[in-house]
């Protein structure tokens, strides 16, 4: 198979995963990990995610580009994936720790398969601590959670129900004195209760990405640039997310971008698609 896998000794575990009372005894790699000097950020989340959820993770991700950042989650459904996707949307290493072998044929979830291969062509890394051909099992799930947390110097929580998985995530990332970071969400709403209970318990509340910097002990670079976009846009897509600096309504972009109606109107529904953009009052900004 491409990216052939290899075991990797234990003095080449993360240095962070050797720290854990319960580290792997083995551990299986494929691709590459991040260089040694970036710091490793957890981003888990619900498998049943949010317009909200996918909005607030592309644009977290996206604010980290410029810096020594890699992405680590467990490329599950739902909010794992969206955050693998952004990091690889804006050149940001990721590793995929699965519960699974890293066979192709074995690779869960097998809807994500694709994602793995990407992940893998774009530099990144799959990452267990199971044979080739062990098929993911119950068990293996909170085992995978632990790897997850324990190579990372912290852990982001996206969405998670008060009854979500997703929390084993966030109290290892604790036990391992690891520091927990989670979005808030409206009240009510059962998809971000257990984040909310996080919060109340006292993960760090996150505003920006430049709470995550602060987190990982990054300084955020004086007088950015423009923000980083994806890097698969069309070229009539940059031109709608450069000229959005302000909110504005849809003839008043078209204009100012200089697109044909129906050029604009096809970039402007890709990028509502993929939570680049949202209409609100009837004005179209950035996410």
């Amino acid at each position: 198979m491409p990216f052939p896998m290899r075991q990797l000794a234990r003095k080449d575990f993360p240095p962070l995963l050797r720290e854990i009372p319960d580290c792997p005894t083995r551990l299986y790699l494929r691709g590459t990990m991040p260089p040694p000097e970036y710091k490793l950020l957890c981003v888990v989340g619900s498998r049943a995610c949010t317009p909200y959820g996918r909005r607030m993770t592309q644009t977290l991700i996206a604010g980290l580009a410029k810096y020594p950042v890699g992405i680590v989650s467990g490329m599950a459904l739902g909010i794992d994936a969206e955050a693998h996707k952004a990091a690889l949307d804006v050149g940001l290493p990721t590793v995929a720790v699965l519960p699974s072998g890293l066979d192709d044929k074995i690779i869960y979830p097998r809807m994500n398969q694709p994602l793995a291969q990407r992940i893998l062509k774009q530099g990144g890394a799959l990452l267990s601590e199971n044979e080739h051909n062990f098929v993911a099992m119950l068990h293996s799930f909170p085992e995978r959670n632990r790897i997850e947390a324990g190579i990372s110097k912290a852990a982001l929580i996206i969405e998670a129900s008060e009854k979500s998985g997703t929390l084993i995530t966030a109290r290892l990332a604790m036990e391992y004195n690891r520091e927990v970071l989670a979005i808030p969400h409206e009240l009510g709403r059962e998809s971000g209760a257990g984040v909310n209970a996080l919060i109340r318990e006292g993960a760090t509340l996150v505003r920006s990405s430049g709470d995550i910097l602060e987190a990982l002990g990054l300084r955020p670079i004086e007088n950015p640039t423009q923000a980083t976009f994806p890097t698969d846009l069309t070229p009539a897509e940059v031109k709608i997310l450069t000229a959005l600096t302000q909110p504005m309504v849809r003839d008043e972009l078209i204009e100012q971008t200089d697109l044909s109606a129906q050029e604009a109107n096809i970039a402007l529904s890709s990028l509502l698609i993929r939570g680049l953009i949202v209409e609100r009052l009837g004005k179209i900004e950035r996410a």
